[in-house]
């Protein structure tokens, strides 16, 4: 798994609709949390994406984008996130290739790693967090990078 210093690699993913997203595109907007996950609609996968729906408003307030990326095609994770009614965008990586990438993969190819990354504007990754089972993690996580980033834009502004 990559860790906070590394560069991310650069990718490029169809989203829910097919239409292709690349790393860069992504973060010019600013910071990004990405978050890996085995699949749509399992009880934890959908737990963790619900838990980044509900910090969606906090995340767009600092200016971070939010993404989720696992193995499952487009049209599964439309009916995910119209189910759920998540605002965020989820990526195809139904070849695992990026899930490689970030060395996210499973134990002997198999399955995903729930893994969340917060990578700045240049690629560099600032956090990392693994937490396949423990999912109340990535609430503090996600709390912990919101947090960063006030401070940051409120230093910003002085």
């Amino acid at each position: 798994m990559l860790k906070t210093g590394d560069k991310a690699p650069e990718f490029s993913l169809p989203d829910e609709t097919g239409l292709e997203i690349s790393l860069s595109a992504l973060l010019s907007k600013g910071p990004l949390i990405l978050y890996f996950y085995p699949s749509d609609f399992t009880p934890g996968c959908t737990k963790e994406a619900c838990m980044v729906r509900d910090f969606y408003s906090e995340f767009e307030a600092v200016g971070i984008t939010t993404v989720g990326i696992s193995p499952n095609n487009g049209q599964s994770h439309q009916r995910f996130k119209s189910k759920y009614s998540l605002k965020h965008v989820l990526l195809a990586d139904t070849k695992k290739h990026v899930i490689q990438l970030f060395g996210v993969d499973g134990p002997l190819g198999i399955g995903v790693r729930r893994a969340t990354f917060l990578i700045d504007p240049n690629r560099k990754i600032l956090d990392t967090l693994c937490a396949d089972f423990r999912l109340s993690r990535h609430g503090n996580f996600f709390r912990e990078a919101i947090a960063r980033h006030i401070n940051k834009n409120f230093s910003n502004h002085e």
